[in-house]
């Protein structure tokens, strides 16, 4: 890699993988932002964390958040396939999501109401992790909208956020914080 800058962008365009030309505004650029947003809110969360069961699978989650922003930033479907295959988001990865929401929350005390955001130091920022998750994922499913996109990567970062939510309610319980309900 050469300089961090390269001054191609001070004009609010920006280079897709391709070399495609775009706005720094379009929502492809946005969901590439907030993909970049939450795996930096994962790396807050690793940097506080001191479980290496939990530390692992965020590991595996922050690397696939890279292979998602290249699907993204690749350039969809008006362009030239620039990544490979294998670092597509695929329906294997989602279920191993799905094992791992599985295996916290079934340690957990079943919800009878909704719960606040909060807890612990950590499990605050999983939280804060998980609301960025929703915004990737709606920025997703825009640019989905506007062209076709990975379906598994949609998936993916749907059962992210709630894979999120379960981690966030399984660290508060083993510091033993006690999650707050929505007060209607």
């Amino acid at each position: 890699m050469g300089r961090i800058y390269t001054r191609t962008g001070d004009e609010g365009l920006t280079s897709l993988y391709g070399g495609q030309r775009i706005p720094k505004h379009k929502v492809r650029l946005e969901v590439v932002g907030t993909l970049d947003e939450l795996n930096a809110a994962l790396g807050v969360v690793l940097a506080d964390l001191d479980d290496d069961e939990i530390r692992e699978p965020l590991l595996t989650v922050q690397n696939l958040l890279f292979n998602i922003g290249a699907e993204v930033a690749e350039g969809g479907t008006k362009s030239k396939k620039m990544i490979d295959d294998a670092l597509r988001v695929n329906p294997m990865q989602v279920a191993q999501l799905e094992k791992w929401i599985d295996k916290y929350d079934s340690k957990l005390p079943q919800l009878t109401n909704f719960i606040l955001p909060g807890g612990s130091r950590l499990g605050a920022e999983l939280h804060l992790a998980r609301a960025v998750c929703r915004r990737a994922e709606r920025g997703f499913a825009k640019l989905n909208e506007e062209e076709q996109t990975n379906p598994a990567s949609l998936m993916y970062l749907n059962r992210l956020s709630d894979f999120l939510f379960v981690l966030a309610r399984a660290v508060n319980a083993a510091a033993g914080v006690s999650e707050h309900d929505w007060q209607k």
